[in-house]
């Protein structure tokens, strides 16, 4: 008999779902809340402590998005999760965390864009205005502006992921099309990933020398070769550490040290 996801452990994820950012770390940022809110899903699915114990793994990988729009993910992870759970031998396993990597950053962006650039400055804008008159009221309805939406965000993003999920998983999987979609995806958590390093790391050099009367600044001619070259240096540099097996606590204070030392030296 197929094992199925019950709307009672939805509710369980739901729930746990405010916890998302209850653990942040800055290794694998919201990993910890992640896996913590499909434990419900996992103990419903998998009987075997061994295949509880993977799947909990599974989901211990990097993954941050805005908390509001999160619980559509976790629906989808869900539904990718009973597949593997009725389907052991013919499900990729690795399509689950792929799947993730590649709908976290999107989201972010509409999450972002919905929660903290709109819903909160509004709520905020009406809340303070009344606050200012001294009114209970301000804090109050900045609460309930904010938080309304929010809530049923989460609501209809679980409920919409899983049935998502489901539905297209079926037809991916008798169509044959789940390779050249995991292909798709891996292709774009690549670029997510290279836009990451592009726009938030900042690496420059201000090293310049004079040469026949000018001043030539070697950034300016790095920028000229490959624009952002330094921070794709330092990036790949730190990938092949980790592929080297490098603690990342170690990784962590020895970035740290070298740019203080090269900031000191003054070459970066």
């Amino acid at each position: 008999m197929n094992k199925t996801v019950d709307k009672k452990t939805l509710r369980s994820v739901f729930w746990r779902s405010f916890a998302l950012q209850g653990a942040f770390n800055f290794e694998k940022m919201q990993n910890i809340g992640y896996a913590y809110s499909m434990i419900p899903v996992i103990r419903k699915l998998y009987d075997k402590q061994e295949d509880q114990s993977k799947a909990l793994k599974r989901h211990l990988a990097l993954f941050n998005s805005t908390p509001a729009v999160t619980p559509a993910i976790m629906g989808i992870s869900a539904a990718m999760e009973e597949q593997k759970a009725n389907r052991p031998l013919d499900f990729d396993e690795n399509s689950i965390n792929a799947v993730k990597a590649a709908l976290m950053a999107p989201l972010a962006g509409i999450g972002d864009s919905l929660f903290f650039g709109t819903f909160r400055v509004i709520a905020a804008g009406i809340g303070i205005s009344l606050a200012k008159q001294g009114s209970i009221l301000g804090p109050l309805l900045f609460l309930i502006l904010y938080n309304v939406p929010n809530f049923a965000m989460r609501i209809w993003d679980l409920k919409y992921g899983y049935k998502v999920g489901i539905d297209s998983l079926e037809k991916l999987q008798k169509n044959g099309l789940m390779e050249q979609i995991m292909s798709i995806v891996g292709m774009i958590g690549m670029m997510v990933v290279g836009g990451m390093v592009a726009t938030m790391l900042t690496v420059k050099t201000p090293i310049k020398f004079s040469m026949a009367g000018a001043t030539v600044k070697i950034q300016n001619i790095i920028d000229q070769i490959i624009p952002n070259l330094l921070p794709l240096t330092v990036t790949l540099l730190v990938f092949w550490l980790v592929r080297k097996k490098v603690s990342m606590s170690k990784l962590t204070v020895g970035v740290l040290i070298a740019g203080i030392l090269a900031h000191l030296i003054g070459i970066l």
